[in-house]
């Protein structure tokens, strides 16, 4: 029996190969293998969300995941978001203008559901932003003003207004 396994995944559009141990996740793979450090460990349980990342496009808790079970994945982290100048992107750009985080620690797990959220359904209502970010815990800003950042970034994303309405 191998304590090691080769894994191919795509990761931000870049193809990896990772020589990993069978157990280890996903998360410790982006964090420390690929020094990928946008994704945040908080619970390790799949309870807060902060490790949220997309897998062919779909939310996953990135510490609930084997990197084994990447196998042949399109996986897009945070920092998949960003300008190819490095410059934000829209959705990070309403998190900021609609005061969408406070301590930041959660962010990346939001943006990422919102992310999902937006590509899967451009114009959702508020309603099913409100079920969207309810995954995911934030202990600062009351998720108001996270449903506020995506609904502006939807509604930017259409062309309907500037910041969203309540």
């Amino acid at each position: 029996m191998t304590d090691r396994l080769l894994i191919e995944l795509t990761v931000n559009g870049t193809d990896y190969e990772l020589i990993v141990e069978p157990r280890r996740t996903l998360v410790d793979a982006l964090r420390h293998d690929l020094r990928l450090t946008g994704t945040h460990v908080g619970c390790e349980h799949g309870v807060c969300g902060a490790c949220t990342v997309l897998v062919d496009d779909q939310p996953v808790r990135a510490c609930l995941m084997f990197a084994a079970q990447a196998e042949g994945k399109r996986i897009r982290t945070v920092e998949s978001l960003a300008d190819p100048d490095g410059g934000l992107s829209d959705l990070q750009t309403a998190f900021a203008e609609n005061h969408g985080l406070q301590c930041g620690f959660c962010t990346p797990g939001f943006l990422m559901l919102g992310e999902a959220l937006l590509a899967a359904e451009p114009e959702p209502d508020r309603e099913r932003i409100r079920e969207t970010v309810a995954a995911n815990y934030c202990r600062c800003t009351g998720y108001q003003t996270i449903v506020d950042s995506i609904a502006a970034c939807a509604a930017a994303r259409s062309g309907t207004c500037g910041k969203a309405q309540s």
